[in-house]
């Protein structure tokens, strides 16, 4: 363990508190100490960003075995989707969704931040990492898109899949259109009860996460440490270039877990396991 890993951090913040809050000390200075070491002694921060159709909600297994091993978990939901559909709007593109996360870390004042991204949530956490690197500790794709500055989705889209979003394009009251959302089934969820329970909570997504560009102003992942999570079983067949290319990355970690698309309803404990060992690997 290096000298300035977190545990050693924390402890040393524990000591100084200890030594402020003592007997006849300045009260003041004791609560003011007290709260800014709150911060400290929570472990590690993962900020976990979902993909199409989804919303925070589908972390919910995963976010819990972390809290519960001691770190500090966020979970939120894009514009438009999940218990933000109401905001569904011919207006968001891949921006928006950036802005929801730089906006949550700033509000937050998040640092070393472990951001996570599924599928979709790939484009969402490398704009972030564009815009913020020096906030962010460690990116991870779990079974994600690696996006290609100034394309959209669309554009790295198979021929027939595209067509297929496109045709099933449904119209918004304000005259922009959305995609609905597939079965669970299409995510690689075969279990009946969860199927079902993620077929009552996915939402359409917004036409302009997948037609925008994706603004990266320097290299994908502009330096922070990467690692990228496949999912083997069974494969999700879209990601394909993504997963070889983080494989071919020499900087990156690639890891693959034996499960479907949405490794984080389908095996949580397994994926919560995983993301810990990378908090405990060099960076």
């Amino acid at each position: 363990m290096s000298s300035n890993s977190p545990t050693r951090e924390r402890n040393r913040k524990a000591a100084r508190s200890s030594a402020i809050c003592t007997a006849g000390s300045n009260m003041s200075d004791c609560l003011t100490s007290m709260f800014e070491d709150a911060f400290a002694l929570r472990g590690n921060t993962f900020v976990l960003v979902h993909g199409a159709f989804h919303g925070g909600w589908c972390w919910r297994a995963v976010s819990t075995a972390l809290r519960d091993a001691g770190h500090s978990v966020f979970t939120p939901t894009l514009t438009g989707l999940g218990e933000r559909r109401h905001l569904m709007s011919a207006a968001l593109t891949i921006d928006t969704f950036v802005l929801d996360i730089t906006n949550l870390i700033e509000s937050e004042d998040l640092s070393e931040v472990t951001l996570i991204g599924h599928s979709f949530g790939g484009t969402v956490i490398s704009g972030v990492a564009d815009r913020m690197p020096h906030r962010l500790k460690r990116l991870v794709y779990l079974d994600a898109v690696t996006p290609l500055a100034g394309k959209s989705l669309f554009d790295m889209m198979p021929d027939a899949e595209r067509s297929a979003r496109m045709a099933a394009l449904a119209r918004l009251p304000d005259g922009g259109t959305q995609v609905p959302a597939p079965p669970a089934k299409h995510f690689g969820i075969d279990d009946a009860a969860q199927a079902a329970w993620v077929d009552r909570r996915l939402t359409p997504h917004p036409t302009g996460g997948y037609t925008s560009p994706v603004v990266l102003r320097n290299p994908i992942a502009n330096g922070v440490p990467a690692a990228y999570i496949r999912c083997t079983a069974p494969v999700f067949p879209i990601n394909d270039p993504c997963a070889a290319f983080a494989a071919s990355q020499p900087s990156w970690q690639y890891h693959e877990i034996a499960t479907g698309h949405d490794a984080m309803i389908s095996a949580p404990a397994e994926l919560a396991s995983l993301l810990l060992r990378l908090e405990g690997s060099s960076t």
